[in-house]
Protein backbone atom coordinates (compact mmCIF):
# COMPACT_ATOMS: atom_id res chain seq x y z
CA UNK A 1 0.00 0.00 0.00
CA UNK A 2 1.32 3.46 -0.94
CA UNK A 3 2.09 5.69 2.03
CA UNK A 4 0.82 9.27 1.91
CA UNK A 5 3.07 12.10 3.11
CA UNK A 6 2.12 15.73 3.67
CA UNK A 7 4.88 18.37 3.45
CA UNK A 8 4.07 21.65 5.23
CA UNK A 9 6.73 24.17 4.22
CA UNK A 10 6.77 27.62 2.60
CA UNK A 11 10.03 27.14 0.65
CA UNK A 12 8.82 26.13 -2.83
CA UNK A 13 12.25 24.91 -4.00
CA UNK A 14 12.65 22.74 -0.89
CA UNK A 15 9.14 21.34 -1.25
CA UNK A 16 9.71 20.53 -4.93
CA UNK A 17 12.95 18.67 -4.17
CA UNK A 18 11.38 16.72 -1.29
CA UNK A 19 8.30 15.84 -3.36
CA UNK A 20 10.51 14.61 -6.23
CA UNK A 21 12.69 12.57 -3.87
CA UNK A 22 9.78 10.94 -2.06
CA UNK A 23 7.72 10.27 -5.19
CA UNK A 24 10.77 8.62 -6.78
CA UNK A 25 10.74 6.23 -3.80
CA UNK A 26 7.06 5.39 -4.36
CA UNK A 27 5.39 7.67 -1.81
CA UNK A 28 2.31 9.77 -2.57
CA UNK A 29 3.07 13.37 -1.56
CA UNK A 30 0.91 16.44 -1.02
CA UNK A 31 2.04 19.84 0.23
CA UNK A 32 0.87 23.02 1.90
CA UNK A 33 2.75 26.31 2.18
CA UNK A 34 1.55 27.36 5.64
CA UNK A 35 0.26 25.91 8.87
CA UNK A 36 -3.43 26.65 8.41
CA UNK A 37 -3.54 25.02 4.96
CA UNK A 38 -1.42 22.14 6.26
CA UNK A 39 -3.75 21.42 9.16
CA UNK A 40 -6.76 21.58 6.82
CA UNK A 41 -5.13 19.13 4.37
CA UNK A 42 -4.11 16.82 7.21
CA UNK A 43 -7.68 16.75 8.54
CA UNK A 44 -9.05 16.07 5.05
CA UNK A 45 -6.50 13.52 3.80
CA UNK A 46 -5.22 11.90 7.03
CA UNK A 47 -1.64 11.36 5.81
CA UNK A 48 0.59 8.56 7.10
CA UNK A 49 3.37 11.06 7.88
CA UNK A 50 3.80 14.83 8.04
CA UNK A 51 7.03 16.73 7.30
CA UNK A 52 6.77 20.12 9.01
CA UNK A 53 8.82 23.32 8.81
CA UNK A 54 8.95 25.84 11.68
CA UNK A 55 9.42 29.27 10.13
CA UNK A 56 6.59 29.95 7.70
CA UNK A 57 3.97 32.69 8.24
CA UNK A 58 5.59 33.40 11.62
CA UNK A 59 9.00 32.41 13.02
CA UNK A 60 7.45 29.79 15.31
CA UNK A 61 4.44 28.62 13.30
CA UNK A 62 5.56 25.00 13.02
CA UNK A 63 5.79 24.60 16.79
CA UNK A 64 2.16 25.67 17.12
CA UNK A 65 1.08 23.47 14.20
CA UNK A 66 2.74 20.42 15.77
CA UNK A 67 0.71 20.92 18.96
CA UNK A 68 -2.48 21.61 16.99
CA UNK A 69 -2.07 18.42 14.94
CA UNK A 70 -1.46 16.44 18.13
CA UNK A 71 -4.72 17.77 19.61
CA UNK A 72 -6.81 16.52 16.66
CA UNK A 73 -8.13 13.08 17.59
CA UNK A 74 -8.00 11.67 14.03
CA UNK A 75 -4.35 12.78 13.65
CA UNK A 76 -3.03 12.06 17.15
CA UNK A 77 -1.00 9.00 16.10
CA UNK A 78 0.31 10.51 12.86
CA UNK A 79 4.10 10.82 13.02
CA UNK A 80 5.48 14.32 12.42
CA UNK A 81 9.08 14.98 11.42
CA UNK A 82 10.13 18.58 11.86
CA UNK A 83 12.58 19.75 9.19
CA UNK A 84 13.84 23.21 10.09
CA UNK A 85 16.62 25.73 9.90
CA UNK A 86 15.28 27.81 12.80
CA UNK A 87 18.27 27.09 15.03
CA UNK A 88 20.77 28.26 12.43
CA UNK A 89 18.61 31.17 11.20
CA UNK A 90 18.16 32.59 14.68
CA UNK A 91 21.67 31.51 15.89
CA UNK A 92 20.15 29.73 18.85
CA UNK A 93 22.70 28.21 21.25
CA UNK A 94 20.46 25.23 21.97
CA UNK A 95 18.65 22.55 20.01
CA UNK A 96 15.08 21.31 20.23
CA UNK A 97 14.02 17.87 21.38
CA UNK A 98 10.72 16.08 20.82
CA UNK A 99 8.43 16.43 23.83
CA UNK A 100 4.93 15.03 24.33
CA UNK A 101 3.50 18.39 25.40
CA UNK A 102 5.48 21.27 23.91
CA UNK A 103 6.89 19.64 20.76
CA UNK A 104 4.97 16.45 19.98
CA UNK A 105 7.01 15.31 16.98
CA UNK A 106 8.82 12.05 16.26
CA UNK A 107 12.08 13.61 15.14
CA UNK A 108 13.72 16.95 14.37
CA UNK A 109 16.01 17.29 11.35
CA UNK A 110 18.18 20.36 10.79
CA UNK A 111 18.02 21.90 7.32
CA UNK A 112 19.67 21.40 4.99
CA UNK A 113 18.69 17.75 5.27
CA UNK A 114 20.66 15.27 3.19
CA UNK A 115 18.38 13.15 1.00
CA UNK A 116 19.57 9.88 2.52
CA UNK A 117 18.96 11.21 6.05
CA UNK A 118 15.45 12.32 5.11
CA UNK A 119 14.64 8.97 3.48
CA UNK A 120 15.95 7.10 6.53
CA UNK A 121 13.86 9.26 8.90
CA UNK A 122 10.74 8.80 6.74
CA UNK A 123 11.24 5.04 6.55
CA UNK A 124 11.78 4.82 10.31
CA UNK A 125 8.72 6.96 11.09
CA UNK A 126 6.48 4.84 8.87
CA UNK A 127 7.43 1.53 10.51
Amino acid sequence: MVKNILVIDDDNDYVESVVNLLEAKGYSVDSASNGADGVAKAKENKPDLILLDVMMTTRDEGFNVARELNDIEDLKGTPVIMCTGVRREMTLPFSFEPDETWLPVKQILEKPVKPEALLAAVSDALK
